[in-house]
């Protein structure tokens, strides 16, 4: 990770550290960067945005620099990651950019920037742009006269991915009645066109976003008020989206959160049984949970295992050709259809499953037996140093001997912040908490923990 971009772009408080200057001069790089690559010196490159108050002017600043030199910017509007990374690919763009902050409060946004294949842009770009916010590449020229780029609504590229998500459904949904939580963001108006068109009758809800209230006590990461929907009006299931809709929670009938170790068990199974699972894998991260493992191997099915984060997920599913991966957090990659996670393709990949099987969804998911979790973050002077200390490294290592083949133990770095993370999976949270505290306080005895 850079000094701006991390594993999913360049993200902060929206004028605060990540500010229009920094937007202005992505887009001026981008625009100067892909630019080269045509005679004419002038790149095409495709923008969305979610529903936050400061993704306007963003979009506003990232256009400024673009056309200043010389691209085209298209304008999605408000839409999905998942949405921009489809129009890339399967269109003639250089580029990219999602305006989002994905599960974020309104006040934070984010860029996110996307490569000529739908994927997340390579590192080696990322860190010539992060050369050029800091100033340590000259001043790139301005587009003068007929080079300075234009604007283009750009709609119509929207309307088509709605139009391919409706062409990936294989069952009608009439009859079926089904709850959406838009999280007041990208999807709320896709989410409903889409499962409406496939006949099921629609609840939603959070599909009022007024600029500041996206993710604010709903969608994926509140998941509650669904799961009274889902109740109240007795629905056959629920899906919530976060910010950008790249992410999916479910809820069965029953009211029963569906995570995304669920989502990946229930299709994963569903692949198994139709002969579709590449070299017979799902792709994980070691934050799913121990059951997911359990489950899998009740049923045969082996797992790769690679560090937080959709973008690890990915370089693993194409690296291996491996067609299904994902987080816990509802970020699901189905590799065949997109080269991200798409919320919306999630909830349509549930429903086929419902259909296919005829079965809801808490029977699909009743398998797996999701382990009790406890994870508590500990504000440390020197992360790796604290992580990598001899007694420390004792202490896990028996913590895992002692849990034996009953549960496991994680101890890992925050990516982002000042933090070990110390995460106990076991039959209970009495004795989740044991080995958590256990491992703390040889953390806090060394002095590394900041009180």
């Amino acid at each position: 990770m850079g000094k701006y971009f991390g594993t999913d772009g360049f993200r902060g408080e929206a004028n605060v550290n990540l500010t229009v200057e920094h937007a202005y001069k992505v887009g001026r790089f981008l625009g100067w960067y892909y630019g080269k690559n045509h005679e004419d010196g002038k790149a095409k490159v495709v923008i969305g945005k979610d529903t936050r108050r400061s993704s306007y002017m963003f979009e506003y600043s990232l256009v400024a620099g673009l056309t200043a030199s010389g691209a085209d910017a298209y304008l999605l509007h408000v839409t999905t990651t998942p949405s921009v990374s489809y129009v890339v690919r399967t269109e003639d763009f250089d580029c990219g950019i999602m305006i989002s902050a994905s599960h974020n409060p309104f006040y934070d946004n984010g860029i996110k920037l996307i490569n000529d294949k739908g994927e997340k842009m390579r590192e080696d770009v990322i860190d010539e742009i992060e050369k050029y916010l800091d100033g340590d590449m000259v001043e790139l020229p301005f587009a003068t006269k007929e080079k300075i780029g234009c604007t283009v609504d750009y709609t119509a590229g929207r309307n088509r991915y709605m139009g391919y998500l409706m062409s990936l459904a294989i069952y009608s949904f009439k009859g079926t009645r089904i709850g959406l939580d838009a999280a007041n963001g990208s999807a709320w108006t896709l989410a409903k066109g889409i499962f409406d068109a496939l006949g099921a009758k629609t609840y939603v809800i959070h599909a009022e976003p007024d600029g500041t209230n996206i993710n604010n006590n709903c969608g994926s990461t509140h998941i509650e008020s669904l799961q009274e929907l889902v109740l109240r009006e007795h629905l056959d299931a629920g899906f919530a989206f976060d910010g950008d809709a790249d992410r999916c929670l479910c809820v069965d009938e029953k009211g029963n959160v569906i995570t995304g170790d669920h989502i990946l068990y229930i299709y994963g199974c569903y692949m198994k049984e139709r002969g579709k699972l590449v070299d017979n894998k799902v792709v994980t991260t070691v934050m799913s949970n121990f059951g997911l493992y359990k489950a899998f191997d009740a049923v045969g099915i082996d797992y790769e295992k690679t560090k937080v984060g959709d973008k690890y997920v990915y370089e693993c599913m194409s690296k291996n050709g491996y067609r299904l991966g994902g987080e816990q957090s509802g970020h699901i990659i189905f590799s065949k259809y997109a080269t991200t996670g798409d919320g919306i393709i999630t909830a349509l990949k549930m429903m086929e499953v419902m259909l296919a099987k005829k079965k809801p969804l808490s029977q699909l998911a009743e398998p797996l037996a999701i382990y009790p979790q406890v994870l508590k973050n500990v504000r440390v002077t020197d992360k790796t140093q604290a992580q990598n200390d001899a007694d420390v490294r004792a202490m896990v290592e028996r913590a895992a001997k002692e849990l034996g083949t009953d549960g496991r133990i994680l101890v890992r770095e925050s990516g982002t912040e000042p933090l070990v993370r110390v995460m106990v999976e076991a039959g209970n949270v009495e004795t989740c908490e044991k080995y958590v505290d256990a491992v703390i306080d040889v953390i806090r005895s060394k002095g590394y923990v900041i009180e």
